[in-house]
């Protein structure tokens, strides 16, 4: 269900690459893999004799609590990399990202002072990119992930050229 503030009639919205699931796979999995292995320590300790506190219980609930709300996470991945989109208007650039708690920010192109594109190590491998948008506003946290190189030197490219029209115009 989208409302009006959220999902704009008439908007186009551009998707990011689905190849932006495999990096998002890449992190939970580097970060689900950490935190099972250390919330399973205590586990190991009480098993081995070495700790009498927490109690068995506790300690195989915890990290089978993780695991749980982690394989959640997982089946959400999908669906979080399709809610992201991008649409480009005459004044300013609508960033929409999340499932449950929704977010679209409208960044006016003449706010603007920077933009940036950065590649982490599996993005690179995937021709994937992510595009940030900086203005003088601390808040203001607009990001692209999971856009193809190409796509994203030029949305880089005419976001610049259309934040100097407007620079120039006030």
């Amino acid at each position: 269900m989208h409302t009006e503030a959220i999902d704009p009639p008439g908007i186009a919205w551009q998707r990011v690459s689905p190849k932006y699931v495999t990096v998002r796979l890449v992190e939970w999995a580097l970060a689900n893999l950490a935190a099972v292995l250390v919330l399973s320590a205590p586990l190991v300790f009480v098993l081995l004799g070495w700790w009498r506190w927490p109690a068995l219980w506790l300690a195989i609930a915890v990290p089978a609590i993780t695991v749980v709300v982690a394989l959640w996470r997982l089946v959400l991945i999908p669906r979080q990399v399709r809610a992201i989109g991008y649409a480009e208007r005459d004044d300013d650039l609508l960033v929409r990202s999340g499932i449950f708690f929704q977010r679209t920010m409208a960044v006016p192109y003449g706010r603007m002072q920077y933009v940036d594109i950065a590649v982490g190590p599996v993005e690179r491998g995937l021709g994937l990119c992510t595009v940030k948008l900086h203005t003088a506003s601390p808040g203001t946290n607009a990001r692209i992930p999971g856009l193809p190189a190409a796509e994203g030197a030029r949305l880089r490219e005419q976001l610049a050229v259309r934040g100097e029209a407007r620079l120039a115009g006030l």
